[in-house]
């Protein structure tokens, strides 16, 4: 064991240090009782393990700066946070020392260790959120450096009513803010109509991975103009002058379901202040519309095949 010294105060640790070029300790590994001074309060590394969900003990990481990057606690601790108290069993920091994420759970899944073992550990918490006060499982919360509440992450079975530029919107996995409060992103709950500068289109993503709120399928820009779109419900007609209109659709692909069944790949809406780009997969560079000298318009899109709504995920 040997004891290295940080700028949030002495940790005793074992096993190899990562260091920085300059000196300072990038990760470590915590094997005592140890307290860092951090602005969320004095706060224990964890350094010990149980049987099912917490085997290993995490690594203490650190920013170039020698700040605080990422603390796993030792044990459940409420800290103060912008959005009011939290329950957190991890938490991580902006180099300039602010919090930015904390979460209520901090389990490893295994093959002992399920995602719903996890789950059925978490309890609401109460945040105040640029919603209003809400009582929300939470994942975890993030916030930006000067402490406004960037991003809620939901637990997968968790729903968030949320007004949005576009209407009201029931949202899943998560919902992320620009500073001043207003929406910023979410990801649809389910099916639901949004206005766009062409027509209404059925924003919806099925492909959407809940990894962590802060960026979703249907997004806005400062201000409240929509800035993208996802939806395997829509198809985009582009008159240009002096040609026939085109189509574009949402395209296919074989079901990991197998059996030779089909699943839908999201269409992604892109708009500009006078521009639309239509992206039909994750790796297509688009086509770029310009709507002034092309009028746009939107179809209902219901493809004759089996699961037409995007519900058959075998791949998720």
């Amino acid at each position: 064991m040997q004891t290295l010294s940080t700028p949030h105060g002495a940790v005793h640790v074992s096993g190899p240090v990562e260091w920085t070029p300059d000196g300072r300790v990038r990760s470590c590994q915590p094997c005592g009782e140890s307290v860092l001074h951090t602005g969320l309060g004095d706060l224990t590394p964890q350094h010990t393990t149980d049987d099912l969900r917490r085997r290993t003990v995490q690594s203490l990481e650190f920013h170039d700066n020698g700040m605080l990057k990422s603390l796993p606690l030792e044990r459940p601790t409420v800290v103060q946070t912008p959005a009011g108290p939290m329950r957190a069993e991890m938490v991580t920091f902006h180099p300039g020392g602010a919090v930015s994420r904390v979460f209520p759970l901090n389990g490893r899944l295994s093959g002992y260790w399920s995602q719903e073992d996890e789950a059925a550990l978490a309890e609401p918490v109460v945040l105040a959120t640029p919603l209003g006060v809400k009582a929300l499982r939470v994942i975890g919360v993030s916030f930006g450096p000067g402490g406004w509440l960037r991003s809620l992450t939901l637990w997968p079975d968790e729903r968030l009513e949320v007004e949005t530029p576009a209407g009201r919107v029931s949202a899943r996995m998560g919902v992320s803010f620009f500073e001043d409060g207003q929406v910023r992103s979410l990801e649809p709950a389910e099916p639901v109509a949004v206005r766009t500068p062409v027509g209404s289109v059925r924003a919806f993503d099925p492909d959407a991975v809940g990894v962590n709120g802060d960026v979703g399928s249907l997004s806005f820009a400062p201000g409240g103009a929509l800035r993208t779109v996802s939806t395997v419900h829509t198809a985009v007609a582009v008159a240009w002058p002096g040609r026939l209109p085109e189509t574009h659709s949402p395209q296919t692909r074989e079901s990991l379901c197998g059996e030779g069944d089909l699943e839908l790949v999201p269409m992604r809406l892109e708009f500009d202040a006078d521009s639309l780009r239509i992206r039909r997969s994750p790796d297509d560079p688009g086509l770029y519309v310009p709507l002034g000298p092309a009028h746009v318009t939107t179809t209902s899109y219901i493809p004759g095949f089996a699961a037409p709504l995007g519900a058959m995920r075998c791949s998720i």
